[in-house]
Parts: structure tokens; C-alpha cells; sequence
């Protein structure tokens, strides 16, 4: 796990090693300069409808949340489900027809852009997320709705939340079925560290054998699942000592340390400093009498 300093550097560094045409916009991580010039709008198309589009005049999300047809530009085509995104620019004249049976159901705007790198190639992804997806169309329309400036600005980062999703599945495809599945419980372990997590239970839940979990749980996030697990405890551990007012005793117990002086070993090894150094101590005498809440007072249980 790095340093948010070593990960901007990292960022800064990858940015520098992209096509001079992806430095910047979305493949940066630099904001995007949109301006939305219609509102968030859905549609379920009609029995009969298909779509003959003229030559747009600005960019165009257009996002599928139900309903199966075909989408096409310039020779090129794209079955259309729940979770497949475009995003067109100024010239395109795509078309599309759907299955008057299961009509689809479609979410889009008309935006400008001066940024670079915002319109992917190809024009259409699939985004798997579709909770996610769902989620940001729905607060884009109502904030957008409310017409003051606040509700216009989170629609432009509903739109432009969208776009990178859209930008990512085009040009960083998912992860298989597998690496989900592991990735999972991953998070599972940074949410809830201090349960009594073992190999065997990781595995369990990822329904895979130990050896096939430890090999793409390596392959994956770049350790072993025992040094992921520390590194969790001890993420957790600088969190509650700096935020909380847990002697460095508590902390170590809460997370599953019956021995302080190893809890303290293992914190210096990955930080470089003692669990004591990251504990003001005007901080531990001003609060003696502070209690800590229930979170973080007693053991707590790994998720179902």
C-alpha cells in the first residue's frame, strides 16, 4: 500500500509517459473542463423507434440502462445492454434500432469540452458497475433539476464521474470473473482488519482452493495475503492512533495483538517510526478521560 505523496508522484510520473494526446483530460486524472448544454435526461424508446442521427453538433453521453438493441458509426458496431456506454463527439452520426420487445431504456446530455483525451476510442464501453452507473444518473437528473448552481455543478461531476468510467472500460478492461472475486475480499480485509482472518477463510469466501487464492491474490495486489493483512492492521492501526484517543496498548488490542512489543515491531518495520511517535502525547494526557466509541473499543467481527 503507498503513501498518497508516492501515489501523486507515481500519477505525475505515468502522466509524463502517455501519448502527448492522452496528457491530458481523463488518462491524466486532471479535471475536466465541461459545460452541460441540455439537461441529464432518460427515455424509454418507443415500439417502433430506431435512431438516424445528423452530424452532432457537440459531444453526447449515451448510456444504456435496459432494454437490448445495436448501436453503429462509421462501419463499426455494438450489440447495446444494460451497462454499455458512448460518448460521441462533434461530427459523429451514429445510428441504432432496438428490440421492440425489450425497449431500451437510455440516459444521456450534450455537453462541450476544450479538455483533450475525452472521447475514447473505440466510441463505446461497457461499464460493469451498473449500481454505480444507475446512481450517478439519477443524482445528475434530480440535482440538475433543482436548477440553482450547486445542483448544475454536481450534475457536471455526475457527467464527468461517468465519462471516466466510460474512459476505463475502453481502455483498461475489467478484471476476470476470478479477480473480482479476490479483489473482494480484499476489501473485505481493509474494511475489517482486525478480524481473526486466516488464509483458509479468504479462500473460502472466494471459493477457491488456498493455493489457487494465495497465487491470484499475488498476482493481483503484489503481496501475499498474510502481508496484505498486516499491512491492513497496520494502516488501521496509524489511523486510530492519530484520530482516536487509544493508547498504543488498545490499538494493538483491538486489532488482534496479544503481543504489544510485536504489534510495535511489525508498525516500525512498514512506517519507519514507533506506534508512540504517531500518538501525541499532549494528545493521550488532554483526552485521558475521553472514552473511545464502540467501534473501535471491542473486537469487531468480520463481516458475514
Amino acid at each position: 500500500m503507498t503513501h498518497p505523496a508516492q501515489q501523486r508522484a507515481q500519477q505525475r510520473g505515468q502522466a509524463r509517459g502517455l501519448p502527448r494526446h492522452q496528457r491530458h483530460g481523463l488518462a491524466s486524472g486532471e479535471p475536466l473542463r465541461i459545460t452541460l448544454l441540455s439537461p441529464p435526461t432518460f427515455w424509454r424508446c418507443e415500439a417502433g423507434w430506431s435512431w438516424v442521427s445528423r452530424p452532432l453538433a457537440d459531444h453526447l453521453l449515451w448510456c444504456v440502462l435496459d432494454g437490448r438493441g445495436r448501436l453503429a458509426l462509421d462501419g463499426a458496431e455494438r450489440e447495446l445492454h444494460p451497462g454499455v456506454c458512448a460518448v460521441f463527439a462533434p461530427g459523429d452520426a451514429p445510428t441504432a434500432v432496438h428490440d421492440p420487445r425489450r425497449r431500451l431504456l437510455v440516459f444521456g446530455m450534450h455537453f462541450s469540452t476544450d479538455s483533450a483525451g475525452v472521447i475514447p476510442e473505440p466510441r463505446w464501453g461497457e461499464v460493469l458497475d451498473r449500481e454505480l452507473l444507475g446512481v450517478l444518473a439519477r443524482t445528475s437528473d434530480a440535482s440538475y433539476r433543482r436548477q440553482d448552481p450547486l445542483g448544475r455543478r454536481q450534475a457536471e461531476l455526475c457527467l464527468e464521474q461517468v465519462l471516466a468510467m466510460i474512459w476505463d472500460a475502453v481502455h483498461n478492461p475489467g478484471p476476470s470473473t476470478t479477480d473480482t472475486v479476490v479483489d473482494d475480499v480484499a476489501r473485505q480485509i481493509r474494511q475489517d482488519p482486525s478480524y481473526d482472518w486466516t488464509v483458509a477463510e479468504m479462500a473460502r469466501r472466494a471459493a477457491l482452493s488456498r493455493a489457487q487464492f494465495t497465487r491470484r491474490f499475488v498476482a493481483l495486489l503484489g503481496m501475499s495475503p498474510a502481508q496484505y493483512l498486516i499491512q491492513s492492521r497496520i494502516d488501521r492501526a496509524h489511523q486510530l492512533l492519530t484520530e482516536t484517543g487509544l493508547t498504543v496498548t488498545q490499538v494493538a488490542g483491538v486489532l488482534g495483538y496479544a503481543d504489544v512489543p510485536y504489534f510495535s515491531r511489525q508498525y516500525k518495520q512498514r512506517t519507519g517510526r514507533s506506534p508512540s511517535d504517531d500518538r501525541p502525547a499532549s494528545r493521550g494526557q488532554a483526552q485521558e478521560g475521553l472514552q473511545p466509541s464502540m467501534e473501535v473499543a471491542g473486537r469487531v467481527p468480520g463481516p458475514e
